[in-house]
């Protein structure tokens, strides 16, 4: 790789990382949504990075020719070449988020033990996330939960050997330290992997409620489809584009 394609890929990346950072929501995808300005910070320092790189080089070749030396000596390994994949990537096509393949190789998050619980909302159904349903379903010794309609979303993750969960990931960080928090549908056929949905229905008898062995399961009474939510790697309730 010679020295004018090494600064082409510090253009390339910074480029990349400005594109999805500014004019998207592609890096929240990889990213939790509080790392923007370091995307942003990054992007332009590699940008300027590259083009005082290039404008250096410039001037370097320029007085080399002027003392008869126009020769670049630079190089890199070939497999150096298969950077410009991802830099590319950034500009011109995304990888896919994560989604059902992920879910279905990984485990439920265990939920934290919470020593106290708050009363119930009213509402019917009851808005709730997954990791707040589950939490109530094996913790609270109150059984709240108990004959609720409530409603939680996430997508579909099917289950080997039949059925399907709702499901969150969430990212602590970024992709890399992602957990999966699952809860398992009960009573409808399984929709399309990575279906977004909105589920209304109640607990599913299983085990003792407001113990561990109460099951983290819904028997689903309806459910509609949704837009991916603009907070996707949470397990908040959804926000929509504005």
């Amino acid at each position: 790789m010679k020295r004018t394609a090494q600064v082409t890929l510090l253009i390339l990346t910074g480029l990349g990382l400005l594109h999805t950072a500014l004019f998207t929501d592609l890096y929240l995808r990889y990213v939790k949504e509080g790392l923007r300005p370091l995307l942003i910070i990054s992007g332009a320092l590699l940008l300027v990075l590259g083009l005082a790189h290039a404008a250096f080089d410039r001037t370097r070749s320029t007085a080399e020719e002027d003392h008869g030396h126009g020769h670049d000596h630079s190089s890199a390994p070939r497999i150096a070449w298969l950077l410009f994949l991802p830099a590319l990537s950034l500009l011109f096509y995304a990888p896919p988020a994560l989604g059902a393949y992920t879910a279905s190789h990984a485990g439920s998050e265990a939920v934290k033990k919470q020593k106290g619980f708050a009363a119930l909302p009213a509402t019917s159904p009851l808005p709730m996330t997954l990791t707040d349903f589950t939490t109530r379903v094996q913790q609270d010794k109150e059984l709240a939960i108990k004959g609720r309609s409530v409603e939680m979303t996430g997508f579909a993750t099917p289950v080997r050997g039949g059925g399907w969960d709702l499901t969150r990931i969430i990212f602590t960080c970024c992709a890399a330290d992602a957990q999966t928090v699952k809860v398992h549908m009960y009573g409808t056929p399984a929709p399309p992997a990575n279906t977004w949905l909105a589920v209304t229905g109640t607990w599913h008898t299983q085990g003792a409620l407001g113990t561990r062995t109460a099951a983290a399961a819904l028997d689903v009474h309806a459910t509609r489809d949704i837009a991916q939510p603009v907070n996707a790697f949470t397990d908040d309730l959804p926000l929509t584009p504005s």
